[in-house]
């Protein structure tokens, strides 16, 4: 018989609107491992980028071929920069199956960025909405689901923890290369990545308490169609240089980061707990 290491368990993974994305590499794997799935997605803001959107229906058709028997797909169009939204996409993935099992906070907007001498209100505040406010209150929301009450606690608080027999739950943030070096252009998005990377410790120990194993992976350059010659906005002319002096000599593939975060939710990354790892094959050495 196949293994299927998930098998009975159900995921949100977010951010699901392209084959070429991470969330559609997150969601096949999931799947294979036998999860049921809920994928959110929003084509509006891929249309507006250089490699367009995916035909959705199309999309989910063949997440729903890979579900191994048994496991479901559920899918949802949802803006997650309202600020019900995450709370309410939450509540809809665990009526996929009655529960939810992972999280996996893959969204994110990107471009429509510029340098410090131009930032906006408006664009801070969109990167924000999108790639931290709503991992925040997703995370809170999925934690909701597991046990967790709204409570105030004061600076510096640590509650006692009763040890666990396992995880009861897994997070999976998503953050970017913003430790790695300058993003020039690209101050609100590595503003609001570089927030969800440095809270992780902080959240990771207040859900701890509730079996909630929360990690941050950092996927390196991806090529998720934006360093393609006829879906890109940029010379890759330099880019290419330096790709052919790197250990592998390649960029990312969404397959990589999607194998982590399956070893991170799985029983085997159980002991991988409050970490911002780091799956780019050695790029950030060069």
């Amino acid at each position: 018989m196949t293994h299927l290491p998930l098998a009975g368990q159900t995921a949100l993974v977010t951010g699901v609107s392209r084959r070429r994305g991470i969330g559609f590499a997150v969601a096949s794997r999931l799947l294979r491992d036998g999860a049921s799935v809920f994928v959110q997605h929003h084509r509006p803001h891929d249309v507006d980028q250089p490699w367009g959107g995916d035909d959705i229906d199309a999309l989910v058709r063949e997440l729903r071929g890979l579900a191994a028997p048994g496991a479901m797909v559920g899918e949802a169009a949802v803006d997650l920069r309202e600020p019900d939204a995450p709370a309410a996409l939450v509540a809809r993935a665990a009526d996929l199956t009655g529960g939810l099992d992972i999280l996996v906070c893959n969204q994110a907007k990107s471009g429509d960025d510029g340098s410090i001498h131009d930032m906006t209100a408006e664009r801070l505040g969109a990167m924000w909405e999108t790639n931290t406010r709503a991992t925040l209150l997703m995370t809170t929301a999925f934690a909701a689901l597991h046990g967790g009450a709204a409570g105030a606690a004061r600076p510096g608080d640590r509650s006692e923890l009763t040890p666990l027999a396992g995880p009861t739950g897994r997070v999976i943030w998503m953050t970017s290369g913003q430790g790695d070096g300058p993003m020039p252009g690209e101050v609100a998005y590595a503003a609001s990545k570089a927030a969800l990377s440095g809270v992780t410790a902080t959240v990771a120990a207040e859900l701890l308490g509730l079996g909630i194993v929360l990690n941050t992976v950092n996927p390196g350059p991806v090529n998720t169609g934006y360093l393609d010659s006829d879906s890109t906005d940029r010379d890759l002319g330099p880019l290419d240089e330096w790709r052919a002096r790197t250990p592998f000599g390649r960029f990312g593939e969404p397959a990589d980061p999607a194998n982590l975060i399956a070893w991170l939710v799985s029983e085997q990354g159980a002991w991988v707990a409050g970490q911002v790892l780091k799956s780019d094959g050695g790029l950030s050495l060069y």
